[in-house]
């Protein structure tokens, strides 16, 4: 009897367990389904820049949190995946990467809607390009005509990277 009644109890748990784990995967699934489900993975929305006094300014503005960013110099651009060259006109080049982020959501769909090859009239600043979108980084590129002098750092609300590119002062 002890047996039967441990079995029953058992039983009960593990039946108790399925339907909490299922109703609690109900929203999820029924969220994809509509194509709505949200991602933990910031998502990279925009790219921009400006011309100020002492540098020129490239923005790159993201939802949710902050990733890791790496800017480095790098010899010549190139696009993510395919390693074709990126048809921008410099002598120098900055690639900046971001991890983990992404440029869709999670149905596949493009949230990126900033320019995805431009060329820039600045003093320093001459081009910018988005170079990839692949597997939890995303990639852009940016040009110069001379060595560039950069610092970076985050502004938050809304969430953004920043890299200004120093020159002389033109005010």
């Amino acid at each position: 009897m002890k047996h039967l009644r441990r079995r029953q109890i058992t039983a009960l748990g593990a039946g108790m367990l399925l339907a909490a784990g299922v109703s609690l995967a109900t929203p999820v699934s029924a969220a994809a389904a509509n194509g709505s489900a949200l991602t933990q993975t910031p998502l990279v929305v925009n790219a921009r820049w400006g011309g100020h006094c002492k540098y020129d300014r490239l923005v790159i503005d993201l939802k949710g949190y902050i990733p890791q960013v790496t800017v480095t110099p790098v010899a010549k651009l190139v696009y993510d995946g395919s390693g074709k060259p990126v048809p921008l006109a410099g002598k120098y080049f900055l690639e900046v990467r971001l991890h983990p982020a992404a440029g869709h959501n999670d149905a596949g769909q493009n949230v990126y809607k900033g320019p995805k090859l431009t060329k820039i009239y600045l003093s320093k600043l001459k081009g910018l390009a988005l170079t990839g979108d692949y597997e939890g980084y995303v990639t852009f590129g940016a040009a110069f005509n001379t060595k560039p002098s950069y610092k970076s750092f985050t502004l938050h609300g809304p969430e953004r990277f920043v890299l200004d590119i120093a020159h002389p002062n033109l005010c």
